[in-house]
This record gives C-alpha cells, structure tokens and sequence, in this order.
C-alpha cells in the first residue's frame, strides 16, 4: 500500500483488516488537540506561534486540495499537535467527512461543524473545496483572538 506523506497530516503508518473491522495505525500525536493546546495556554498564544500553526495547516489543506480532497470538518479539535510543548507540530486529522471533488464538480451534503462551516454550506447550497478555507479562517481567528468569530448556538 503506497502512503501519501505531509509534514502537517497525521501519518497512517499501517492497515489491517478483519472479517469485521479495519484497523487504522496512526502516528502517535502526545498534545492531544489543538483546542486543548490552547486552552493549557488560556487561549493566549503569540502572533508569531499563531502565524506558524496557520502556515502550517494552510500548507496541509493546500496539499489536500491538490489531490481533489476536501476535508469538510477542520476545526480545532480536528488538528493533533505532535506534543505539548511550545514548538508542538500541528496535524490535520479525522477524515471521516471528507471527500473527493473534481475540479468541476461540487458537494451539496450539509456536513461539518455549525461554528466552522461556510455560509454556503449552512445554506445547503453546492460548495467545493473553498469550504476548508472558510474553517480555516474561523481557526486562524481563534488563534489570535481566543474565541470562534461566530456564535455556533445560532
């Protein structure tokens, strides 16, 4: 099995199958999420650390993005950070609401986080890959002010 590889997505380093259930080995990720990073630090990390963390999940969608994938679910709790430290290594993760969308198509499924989807999405409206940038934004948002930019509850 040929396994695609990028800095910034968690690594599937193996699969196994029974007559019953996949097995997916990962990379181990010793930070937990990208919430709980934060939330060690009260949600207060420099512009310069919010910088490198948007770079790095920019260059990671990006990458995706590139084959035709779009994530659909990036949100803080979908990005592992390699450990706990202060040059801890962000990871996008959790792919079970992506897909594959060619370059003229469009997905109309309304999947995603309330607080992180794109207006077309919440609309149910077709949308393609620009809905990652949508989560992103909200992610590189709550990197330098410490909260979401919108009220997810409504």
């Amino acid at each position: 099995m040929k396994i695609c590889k990028h800095p910034n997505i968690v690594r599937l380093n193996d699969l196994f199958e029974s007559s019953e259930s996949f097995f997916l080995v990962l990379e181990y990720m010793g930070g937990g999420d990208l919430f709980d990073y934060l939330k060690v630090r009260s949600f207060r990390i420099s512009e310069d650390r919010a910088r490198e963390i948007s770079l790095q999940l920019m260059l990671a969608v990006q990458f995706m993005h590139s084959f035709g994938i779009v994530h659909r679910d990036i949100k803080l709790e979908n990005v592992m950070v390699s450990d706990k430290t202060e040059r801890a290594v962000p990871k996008l993760a959790d792919f079970g609401l992506a897909k594959i969308v060619g370059p003229s198509e469009n997905a109309d499924e309304p999947f995603g986080t309330l607080g992180y989807a794109a207006p077309e999405v919440l609309r149910k409206e077709p949308y393609g890959p620009a809905c990652d940038l949508w989560s992103l934004g909200c992610i590189c948002h709550a990197l330098l002010c410490g909260s979401l930019p919108f009220d997810h509850e409504s």
